[in-house]
């Protein structure tokens, strides 16, 4: 059975389903119950089983939301199956177990990013997945903003893409080769995913990477794109600074993105040097197109649930496992690869690293 045809933008209330999609959620932590949880409102699920290790925590969650199971072990959720689909947000230490567990199952699944702590995990994760769908939560790569740059970028008007720049408040750690070989947890991986998700999902796929990292902690991370464009990743250390930003850059114009809820289309106007009186010329196919929630009535495209991608990347593994397809937006494969750019920016220290021979080694 297919999903009813949906207008694009269009949300389907949970009580509205005309078929839902059986889930449980494995880890009903801060994070779970802040963002996963409350977005199930809005999605054509049926939430049939809680799994935590805190066994009060999933009790009272389940009764929250309704789910008639609760289970502190994984192993006793997929014993007593009758369930489609797994939604997994624990710490990314055990994304890659609990993920194949779930595939071995028989359970479609969608996970936290980031989807492990190596890239290597994540192709265990496609040797495993069949037919069952496997989306990863990139919000950044699934977010409204980075779909209007990407419908943008294809079109004629934007023309070749030449760069892109990202800016975001953080830093790579000195000794990267050291992390990767103790398995640590490291913001780079944390929250660096989100702008070289971002980043991925717009410039397409990566042939090497270059870091250089300033003493005071700054640097900047090179993206060599197989198309021939350049990616900048400005790392503004400094703590949780109030910012996310990102550029790119076309022969027709750059499109601005600013903490995630303003997209800018600059395009310029036409105009004769030394001779043009005004910068508002007639017409409607130059100048600068602006959208940005309205935050007016209470209305939905102005809830983080929305602009922050959290929406649109659950309704989309809800749609291909209600259709009955494989992801082509965060599919392991999009997470192998940023995966992959992580690893090598890590191993660059000042040096150009080839993606593919930063992974195709046995670990650090």
């Amino acid at each position: 059975m297919t999903s009813p045809m949906r207008e694009p933008g269009e949300m389907q209330y949970q009580r509205e389903a005309e078929r839902r999609i059986r889930v449980g959620i494995v880890g009903v932590g801060s994070h779970a119950y802040r963002n996963v949880l409350p977005t199930l409102t809005y999605l054509p699920v049926s939430l049939d089983a809680v799994c935590d290790i805190d066994a009060d925590r999933a009790r009272v969650t389940a009764a929250q939301y309704g789910a008639s199971r609760v289970y502190t072990s994984t192993a006793e959720l997929y014993r007593d199956g009758d369930l489609d689909a797994v939604l997994i947000s624990v710490s990314p230490q055990l994304h890659s177990e609990l993920t194949c567990e779930a595939l071995d199952a028989g359970l479609h699944v969608w996970l936290e990013k980031p989807p492990a702590m190596r890239a290597a995990q994540v192709e265990e994760m496609e040797r495993l997945r069949g037919d069952r769908v496997v989306v990863v939560g990139f919000k950044k790569a699934f977010m409204p903003a980075t779909r209007k740059t990407r419908e943008i970028v294809a079109g004629s008007d934007f023309g070749r893409l030449r760069s892109l720049l990202a800016e975001y408040p953080m830093t790579i750690p000195e000794d990267g080769a050291e992390t990767l070989r103790r398995g640590d947890y490291a913001n780079w991986l944390a929250n660096g995913c989100h702008p070289l998700s971002f980043m991925l999902a717009v410039g397409g796929d990566v042939d090497a990477v270059t870091v250089h990292r300033g003493r005071s902690g700054g640097g900047v991370c090179v993206l060599e794109y197989a198309n021939g464009a350049i990616g900048n990743f400005h790392l503004a250390d400094g703590g949780r600074l109030p910012f996310e930003r990102y550029t790119v850059y076309g022969d027709g114009g750059h499109i601005a993105i600013e903490n995630s809820a303003r997209v800018s289309w600059h395009r310029g106007i036409p105009f004769s040097y030394g001779r043009t009186t005004s910068y508002a010329p007639s017409g409607d196919d130059h100048g600068t197109t602006v959208w940005e929630p309205q935050n007016s009535l209470a209305t939905l495209e102005n809830k983080a649930l929305f602009t922050q991608g959290f929406y649109d990347e659950l309704r989309y593994f809800c749609d291909c496992v209600i259709d009955g397809r494989q992801a082509a937006e965060g599919s392991l494969g999009f997470a192998r690869d940023v995966m992959r750019v992580y690893e090598a920016a890590l191993l660059s220290d000042g040096a150009r690293v080839s993606v593919s021979s930063a992974t195709s080694g046995p670990p650090v």
